[in-house]
């Protein structure tokens, strides 16, 4: 006696559902490519060659290995370099977001943004002063004193990661003076 839910296609190991859920998957995928989804992949940079000056920042080691991973060799000298990039400064700042009735914190602000400028080695003028910002916003309690310290270091690690992507979409919109 045949299952009504199964029906023929038992013997053969084919569901008949088939077909329905690849249609699913198939809209899906083309609803997906359609919006402009893609994977976070290397940046679009139009120079190889970067040469960076200005004082160490707490994001410099993590740009340097985001510029190596996208093909872009930072140069020790400005003749060698299709770009110059100053890191003018950075700021970390945490600030009391409220307190409750007895006075007590019970959220903080951190607050993180560099500052930095490019320009062609060939231009003696450096473009307009950029800023980027990251913001985020934690409960604390000083009960859970240990655990707030990590969530604190945690979040400025994600903010600083969040400048430097943002400063790599930056020098995406970089084009040469030719084009």
């Amino acid at each position: 006696m045949q299952n009504r839910l199964t029906g023929s296609n038992r013997l053969t190991g084919q569901s008949r559902f088939t077909k329905p859920a690849l249609a699913l998957v198939l809209l899906l995928s083309f609803t997906l490519a359609a919006c402009g989804f893609q994977l976070r992949g290397v940046a679009d940079l139009s120079f190889k060659t970067l040469y960076i000056q200005g004082g160490n920042l707490s994001i410099s080691r993590e740009l340097n290995q985001s510029l190596k991973t996208n093909g872009i060799q930072v140069v020790k000298e400005v003749a060698d370099a299709e770009l110059l990039l100053e890191m003018l400064g950075e700021i970390n700042e945490k600030r009391i977001l409220s307190l409750s009735g007895g006075g007590v914190v019970r959220e903080y602000e951190l607050n993180y943004s560099v500052k930095f400028r490019t320009r062609a080695p060939a231009n003696p003028i450096w473009s307009q002063v950029q800023t980027v910002q990251a913001r985020r916003d934690f409960s604390y309690n000083d009960n859970a004193l240990l655990g707030k310290l990590d969530e604190e270091a945690n979040l400025v690690i994600d903010m600083r990661r969040d400048a430097v992507r943002e400063v790599l979409r930056r020098l995406t919109a970089i084009k040469p003076a030719n084009q």
